[in-house]
């Protein structure tokens, strides 16, 4: 049986995700801005919570973890890099590794750039990602701890994943993200189509992600600056794939 997955909003603009085998009843959250829609969820479809996986160490993704796991007993893994700014972990990740969930090999990997210790969460087999701040809906992170460099390799990691893989990301800051890249894009029909679909989506209070990667590498500019019409976008058709990123991101910053 396949996994299902819930997206759960969360705060103002946060979002966590239920990832449940209902075969063998294993559900895992990822991320916990706060504990109570998320007890809620669960009691709504009466699952119980075994897992609770962490992208990394920003409030607004842990702050729910000590409530949660109080009510749940479930394990707690994260990044053995990021242990001393994540609640107690249960499980400490390498910097490459996997583990298993609910019989399946969930792959995890760095994604530096919005944090240092950031990681992503990735289950092959289901085709799903769990990025966090690092690939964003029609976006990515603002650098607070890494440098351009890290955040385009961790962008281009991200990227040569499967194009069915869905990209479960950390906030609902897709309008926006979308209204920047058509300052640099507005020809393109993919992005042009993908304003009105999540347009349509959030007049409806839905949320505007999971996306396809094969999307967002078709309309988010952070996964565009190899480009050469990202470059001449930015006036700079000789800089390379980095010094692109980095000017790109700056203007978002300043967006």
């Amino acid at each position: 049986m396949p996994l299902e997955l819930v997206t759960l909003p969360c705060l103002a603009d946060n979002y966590a995700y239920l990832v449940h085998d209902p075969a063998s009843g294993a559900t895992a959250v990822v991320d916990v801005p706060e504990a109570a829609p998320i007890l809620a969820a669960l009691s709504a479809r009466g699952w119980g919570l075994t897992d609770i996986w962490l992208t990394h160490h920003h409030n607004d993704h842990i702050d729910g973890v000590p409530a949660l796991r109080s009510a749940t007993g479930a394990k707690v893994t994260g990044a053995a890099a990021d242990a001393h700014r994540l609640p107690p972990l249960d499980t400490a990740l390498p910097d490459d590794g996997t583990f298993t969930f609910a019989g399946q090999t969930v792959e995890t990997f760095p994604v530096p750039g919005h944090t240092i210790g950031h990681i992503a969460f990735h289950i092959p087999a289901a085709h799903l990602a769990f990025t966090g701040d690092s690939l964003m809906a029609a976006g990515c992170g603002r650098l607070f701890e890494g440098t351009p460099a890290q955040m385009w390799a961790s962008l281009s990691r991200l990227a040569a994943l499967p194009g069915e893989t869905l990209i479960c990301s950390g906030h609902e800051y897709t309008t926006g993200n979308l209204r920047f890249a058509q300052t640099l894009e507005p020809a393109n029909p993919a992005l042009i189509s993908r304003i009105e679909r999540v347009a349509g989506l959030r007049r409806e209070s839905l949320p505007s992600v999971p996306v396809p990667l094969s999307e967002e590498c078709d309309t988010n500019p952070f996964l565009r600056a190899h480009l050469p019409g990202l470059k001449s976008a930015i006036g700079r058709p000789d800089a390379s794939d980095v010094e692109t990123f980095a000017e790109i991101r700056a203007r978002k910053d300043r967006f």
